[in-house]
This record gives C-alpha cells, sequence and structure tokens, in this order.
C-alpha cells in the first residue's frame, strides 16, 4: 500500500541576514497511510509547523521530497497544482486570524466551492447549510460575521470551510491550542468523526501530547528541526525511549491525585538551542542528562529499535562511528 504522503529528507532554511541561515526543518522523513493520522509533537519552536506547510507546498522546499499520491508537491504547476489545493486542505492554529472577518460565514465555506466550480448556487447553498449542521452549529449563523462567534465556533467554522470541497488530506496546525480546554475535546472527537465519515487521513501538528494520543496512529517527535523518536501512538506512550519523549511524557498531567504527588517528572535543564547554530553532534546533548563526548561529536542517525519504531538516539545507535 503506497502512503498518501511521503516525506524524504525535507529541509526548509530560512535566510536571517549576515549569512545566517535558520534550520528550521533540517532532514525530516516520514510516511502517512489512507485513512490515518500521524502526530507531529514538539515544543515551541521546533519546527513542525513549518514542517507541515511545507508538505502542502506554502514554503517552497529548501531540499528533500514531498510527494502527494507519487507527485512531488513542489513540482506541481498549472491544473496539477490546483487539483492538489483541492484534495489537500489545511487548520489553521488561530482561526481569527485565518478567517476573513468583512467576509460572512456562508462566503468564506462557500469559497473554495466556487473556485473549483463544484456547484450551483442553490447546491452551494445546502452544502454550506450541511457542513454547518455537520460541525455542530446552526443553519442561522452562515448570515454572521466571524466577531460574532466564540474561538471554538470560529475552529469549527474553519472545519467547515476545510471539508466544503471533500479534500482527502488535511494539515491540522494546532487546532485546538488557542482554544479553552473545555472546547479542545470537543474539536477533537469532531476531527475524528469527521475522519470516520470521509475517510479523512491527517496530519495533526501539536504540541499537547495528551490530546495527540487520542487522535494519532502514529506520533512523530521533533526536536530542533529534526525528527528524534517515530513509532505507534500505543508504543510512544507505554514505551517512550528518546529522553527527550520521556521528558515530554513526565510533563502531562494525570487524573489522579495519589499517582500525581508520587510521580517522578522529567526537569530538563537549559535552553532550547538556537537553529541558527545548532549543536554539533546530538542537538539534544545540552540539555540530556545521559550525553555522552560521542554525543558531541557525532550526530545520530534514526535507526529501528523495534517493529515500526525509530529512534536517533545514541543510547541506541551503538554501532555509529
Amino acid at each position: 500500500m503506497e502512503p498518501v504522503l511521503k516525506v524524504s529528507h525535507l529541509k526548509k532554511y530560512f535566510p536571517m541576514g549576515n549569512n545566517q541561515i535558520l534550520k528550521a526543518v533540517d532532514d525530516v522523513s516520514f510516511e502517512i497511510y489512507q485513512g490515518k493520522t500521524l502526530g507531529l509533537v514538539g515544543e515551541s519552536g521546533c519546527g513542525k509547523t513549518t514542517c507541515g506547510r511545507t508538505c502542502t507546498g506554502l514554503y517552497s522546499r529548501t531540499g528533500g521530497q514531498v510527494l502527494f499520491k507519487g507527485q512531488d508537491v513542489h513540482e506541481m504547476r498549472g491544473k496539477d497544482r490546483k487539483d492538489f489545493t483541492k484534495k489537500v486542505q489545511t487548520i489553521f492554529q488561530d482561526p481569527y486570524a485565518s478567517l476573513d472577518p468583512r467576509m460572512k460565514v456562508n462566503d468564506i465555506i462557500a469559497e473554495g466551492i466556487r473556485i473549483h466550480h463544484m456547484a450551483s448556487k442553490k447546491e452551494e447553498r445546502e452544502i454550506v447549510q450541511e457542513l454547518l449542521r455537520q460541525v455542530g452549529l446552526q443553519s442561522e449563523h452562515a448570515n454572521r460575521y466571524i466577531h460574532e462567534f466564540s474561538g471554538g465556533q470560529r475552529q469549527r467554522i474553519g472545519i467547515a470551510r476545510a471539508l466544503a470541497i471533500h479534500p482527502e488530506f488535511l494539515v491540522c496546525d494546532e487546532p485546538i491550542s488557542a482554544l479553552d480546554v473545555s472546547i479542545q475535546a470537543q474539536i477533537v472527537n469532531l476531527l475524528r468523526e469527521m475522519q470516520d465519515k470521509m475517510g479523512l487521513t491527517y496530519l495533526f501538528v501539536a504540541h499537547d501530547l495528551s490530546m495527540v494520543r487520542h487522535i494519532s496512529d502514529q506520533v512523530a517527535v521533533m526536536y530542533l528541526g529534526k525528527i528524534v523518536e517515530l513509532t505507534s501512538s500505543d508504543e510512544l506512550y507505554s514505551h517512550p525511549v528518546h529522553p527527550y519523549t520521556q521528558a515530554l511524557l513526565s510533563a502531562i498531567p494525570i487524573p489522579d491525585p495519589d499517582v500525581e504527588a508520587t510521580r517522578e517528572r522529567i526537569v530538563l535543564k537549559g535552553d532550547v538551542p538556537s537553529p541558527i547554530s545548532p549543536p554539533k553532534g546530538c542537538r539534544f546533548r545540552g540539555r540530556c542528562k545521559y550525553a555522552t563526548a560521542k554525543c558531541g561529536g557525532i550526530e545520530p542517525k534514526m535507526k529501528q529499535i523495534g517493529t515500526g519504531h525509530f529512534v536517533a538516539c545514541h543510547l541506541y545507535n551503538k554501532e555509529d562511528a
């Protein structure tokens, strides 16, 4: 079975002046299969949003390759590019910033339908009404403006807009991080429901590992532009092996006061290095209690340590020289 999205050695660098280069995404590879969800997680500034936007062609690549159903995303032109934009949509982190405040909800949701000439005016209205119903809003909401809605409602409108042209693949760029905790679970459940109904494939970008667990089939952990661990969601949460992954998981609160009071929390020391001048060798070594001299001289490569479980760490790459 061929992957829907295949990312190979993807790089995205930004020139910063004074001959400096910010390496936001530096040699990232992963695959996502039909109907599945890959969660891309990591702390702020690790490059996960840039990776998602480069995968859809919103950013040009510096190196590597992104294949969508066998076609190179960054080589698409004309009709191929337009067809791609119909099949791949993005749900952005900030719904207020990504939705035009001068347009009514009906026009926001219907914009893609009009661009791709998918329906008549009458059919368009019916599609918008049905989408609003599916995302938990009312038909009268179609005639309102974005400022009249709450954050959770605006994100639902963003989801309806993305679904309006029947996409096959969605990049969910931190779609719940700007929402109240009480609303986050509703949005995640809505995304799962839409995935089951429509057979959608997701790249789910987030920094909240507790929510990622409920929607992802696989999870890739990013640190300073690189993936340091990649495995199934169940395996990651039951058997995290990279020290950075272990630290992230230890920060997730457990809703049991007795367990929470007694469990060990891993506190990382130091700051995240600058992506403009990342350290040689392992980029995590300055914050890792297991770091050795080898970590400072040799960059660890991704190695398979179990079925579908990959990690970039010298604790498991004994043969690196």
